[in-house]
């Protein structure tokens, strides 16, 4: 018994001592229970020597090469770092055994950086490098458009997020600026303090064309305090509208709710669900629960559960006959609206979009407000309610000076966007005056420089001849440049070009006519850039709260930033 404590005591003094003498090379070929990780041999190391170990290695295996087997964890900590902002993973995925033992399958060799190394290192030199890139290409932008929102986390954090959109090469670019703590109350002087600190410190003040954010007072009188021009979110505004008729079905919706909740919380009902749905040969679809915030999780919740109507019905007759059913009444009204709130879904919407979209919604519920006879009466008042909203917020957008001028500058619409072609021409004489405002600073020294080139590709003797005449009538030809002219001859002949398709890429149509239409193709940078909604904004904060997780609930507001930021960016 003795004998055994007194080895037992042995390899504890062993043990300790290797782990704190400075950690040898050899060691990443074997285990500290003296195990060889390429043949399985145990090996003895009395007294702390790895003398053993090095025989072992020079007469079992003598082709692996010790200087080249250890591979340095600082080498591979960035990519590393980049896998854990873009997968958003936690840091301490390093100490999971399931992922040490991974990587140690992959590579014996490799020793994993530190959590510590990764969020104090690893991870601030990559926000370093993606924030100068991405402050590369925001310098090049000549015009942008932000969008802002406001979210609390799971651990009742407020952050605000501000993205930014522009055109580079005739692609739009996206990127987001900065998603951070918001402490202060959300008054609208703190906002619009905090969205001209980010503009401040991305130098782009006196880039900004327009800010888009939902239709909230304190954000909107933030952003005009800014003095910059204020968007509505399109998508906010139609969800408005769509609630404000969706409240008058607001009985049946919240039957629905209830029986989405219970097949969601009673595991009995939930397989008698799948149960039926074999027997009738349909599909096994979950319920799908709505969002108070988006209207169409309202519409895909009824979808889903008018897809289903036979099994869900005898579910409930099976395991729970006490709770409210719907009557055939109320799967007729469901069915009906439905189909109206299908016909108003929209996808991706650009604000050059935004006025023939609200004319297209706008017609498309007055035909439903024509067929209401064959509609039950509360989707009747559902079809009223929303074409009310729609001609309470949309009668003036023809007008709006971003709208109007981006709509105008699309070539797929052009003045086919408006209605009157009075309007038309209002915004295209508004349209002559900006292109007029328009400079070229460059543009003269690039003439001289297409003149030299080409009187170096001419003869001598040639030159020589036009000399006389083209020093009498450069001055002539220069002088003569007037901005209105050429800002009208070029509305003119963008006006008189024929459309293009509605599916084709519009900044793929102005590069290839840039140098016909400079002038106007520098203000169409300035109103191609809007973007119609906030979505941007609000996307980053879904990726914000899978950060923010229980795994994550410890993190601090620069690190969430940091690692955010990372996420948004990285693809630059």
């Amino acid at each position: 018994k003795d004998s055994k404590n007194t080895e037992t005591s042995t390899d504890r003094l062993q043990l300790i001592f290797l782990c704190s003498s400075p950690r040898s090379v050899i060691w990443t070929l074997f285990e500290f229970a003296r195990t060889c990780t390429i043949c399985k041999a145990k090996l003895s190391t009395k007294g702390g020597s790895t003398a053993n170990l090095h025989r072992h290695l020079k007469s079992k295996h003598p082709t692996v090469q010790l200087e080249q087997v250890r591979q340095d964890s600082t080498s591979t900590a960035p990519v590393l770092a980049k896998m854990i902002a873009l997968d958003l993973q936690p840091f301490s995925i390093v100490e999971d055994k399931g992922f040490r033992q991974y990587t140690k399958d992959l590579n014996p060799n490799y020793v994993l950086p530190s959590r510590k190394t990764l969020s104090n290192s690893s991870i601030p030199e990559l926000y370093r490098r993606t924030h100068e890139k991405v402050q590369e290409r925001v310098d090049k932008a000549e015009a942008m458009c932000l969008t802002t929102d406001c979210w609390t986390s799971r651990t009742t954090t407020s952050f605000m997020s501000v993205t930014c959109h522009f055109i580079s090469d005739f692609k739009n670019v996206s990127v987001l600026l900065d998603c951070f703590e918001m402490s202060d109350r959300h008054t609208a002087d703190n906002l619009a303090e905090q969205l001209l600190r980010v503009a401040r410190e991305w130098n782009i003040v006196h880039k900004v064309v327009a800010c888009v954010s939902d239709n909230a007072a304190n954000v909107v009188k933030a952003i005009q305090n800014t003095g910059w021009p204020h968007l509505f979110c399109f998508a906010h505004t139609l969800n408005l509208i769509v609630h404000s008729g969706i409240a008058v079905i607001k009985p049946t919706v919240d039957k629905v709710k209830a029986i989405v909740e219970y097949m969601h919380k009673s595991t009995v009902a939930s397989e008698k669900l799948k149960a039926t749905q074999n027997q009738l040969g349909l599909p096994e679809l979950r319920l799908k629960q709505d969002c108070p915030t988006r209207w169409n999780s309202t519409y895909y919740m009824l979808e889903r559960i008018l897809q289903n109507s036979e099994a869900v019905i005898t579910t409930l007759a099976l395991t729970n006959p006490r709770l409210a059913t719907l009557s055939p009444e109320e799967w007729e009204e469901m069915q009906q609206a439905c189909l109206i709130l299908l016909s108003l879904s929209l996808r991706y919407v650009t604000a050059s979009k935004v006025i023939l979209l609200a004319r297209g919604l706008q017609k498309i519920a007055s035909s439903h407000q024509r067929a209401a006879g064959n509609l039950s009466e509360p989707v009747r008042k559902l079809v009223d309610n929303i074409c009310s909203q729609m001609s309470h917020r949309f009668h003036k957008i023809e007008s709006h000076v971003l709208l109007s001028e981006a709509a105008a500058l699309d070539p797929r619409f052009k003045k086919k966007a408006f209605r009157q072609d009075e309007a038309a021409d209002n915004v295209f004489d508004r349209l002559c005056n900006s292109a007029a405002r328009m400079t070229f600073p460059n543009q003269q020294a690039e003439g001289e420089e297409e003149g030299a080139e080409a009187q170096e590709g001419s003869s001598t003797q040639e030159s020589a001849v036009w000399k006389e005449f083209d020093e009498q009538v450069f001055g002539l030809v220069t002088s003569s440049r007037n901005p209105t002219a050429d800002s009208v001859l070029e509305v003119r002949g963008f006006i008189e070009e024929p459309l293009v398709p509605r599916s084709s890429n519009p900044l793929t149509w102005w590069q290839s006519r840039r140098v016909v239409y400079p002038r106007l193709c520098e203000f169409m940078k300035r109103r191609l850039c809007i973007v119609a909604t906030s979505v941007p904004s609000e996307r980053v904060f879904s990726k914000t709260g899978q950060i923010v997780s229980e795994r994550r609930s410890r993190l601090s507001s620069s690190k969430v930033r940091q690692l955010v930021f990372i996420n948004a960016n990285l693809h630059m």
